[in-house]
């Protein structure tokens, strides 16, 4: 079997968009959205999706269920150009969803885990995939595999491939699990301004990102109309995002890791990876969904 570019390990399920959305009101009231839409969801799929389309070759490992959700997660990946064969199917568990009220830029999030929090390491044994990159999405929803993560990510780099995570939002709000001993095996850490700040225990970005980065790390920060900054111990580098016609960001941040990583693996520099994934997921949010307006490289490199 052909090694791969980059194998992401993750969380794969669809999401229900639901555009134009009031605040949600208890009491038996009924209220009136824009649209609905269901789409690919879960950061690990979307940034898989946003690196196939990328040119990368890319396998996405995560665990869905034996229903309707799971069949069109795998027939919506395998349509993007997702190797998919390291996706475990679970038949006694509902696939994961999320539903994803959109109110302008803004969005609240419901998600249902199901099969999300299934993967385990011996799941990711059992695909069998190799990859010049392994990148973690969502750590604080891998609940079976943040436990042994660290000693996974240490095998993946003894055997010469490079690492990354993406921790997303804590959904408990204690912002470690783990995460801090996973850094010491991490080549990358991807989070938005928030997730850094708690993560690092700080009140300012750029001195929570300086904190992580001392365990190692490359920090990259993602901070939405501010572009984004990365920080390499002492170094801090900045790039702008691009202006565009926002039709709503879910799933920008993926779509950014995405850009970054193409950029990694190509061996670009900090600055121009940088400045593709902010290009990667500002063009992102030209349509609804994490997926849709995803670029090609040539359309983020033109950008």
């Amino acid at each position: 079997m052909p090694e791969l570019d980059l194998l992401v390990l993750g969380d794969c399920n669809p999401d229900l968009l639901l555009t134009g959305a009031p605040a949600a009101e208890f009491g038996q009231r009924e209220r009136i959205v824009e649209d609905a839409k269901l789409v690919i969801g879960g950061s690990g799929a979307i940034t898989a999706c946003g690196a196939a389309r990328l040119g990368l070759r890319t396998g996405l490992i995560g665990v869905v269920g034996d229903d309707f959700f799971g069949r069109f997660m795998r027939e919506s990946l395998a349509d993007r150009g997702v190797d998919i064969s390291g996706l475990l199917v679970e038949g006694e568990r509902p696939t994961g969803v999320s539903v994803v009220l959109v109110r302008g830029e803004d969005r609240a999030i419901l998600t249902a885990l199901g099969t999300v929090e299934d993967l385990s390491p011996r799941g990711f044994e059992r695909a069998g995939l190799r990859a010049r990159h392994l990148h973690v999405s969502s750590f604080f929803l891998q609940r079976r595999l943040r436990g042994e993560l660290s000693s996974l990510l240490a095998a993946v780099r003894a055997a010469g491939a490079t690492t990354s995570i993406d921790s997303n939002w804590d959904p408990d709000e204690e912002w470690d699990g783990g995460l801090l001993d996973a850094l010491r095996e991490t080549d990358i850490l991807f989070a938005n301004g928030e997730e850094v700040k708690r993560i690092a225990c700080a009140e300012d970005v750029e001195a929570a990102a300086r904190t992580l980065a001392a365990s190692d790390p490359l920090v990259v920060v993602k901070l939405g109309r501010d572009g984004a900054i990365a920080v390499a111990g002492e170094e801090v580098t900045h790039a702008a995002a691009l202006e565009v016609d926002v039709v709503d960001t879910v799933g920008a941040g993926d779509s950014f890791d995405a850009g970054f990583l193409a950029g990694f693996l190509d061996a670009r520099s900090l600055e121009q990876s940088l400045a593709l994934a902010c290009a990667c997921g500002s063009l992102s949010t030209r349509a609804a969904g994490g997926t849709a307006a995803q670029p090609t490289l040539p359309e983020a490199t033109v950008a």
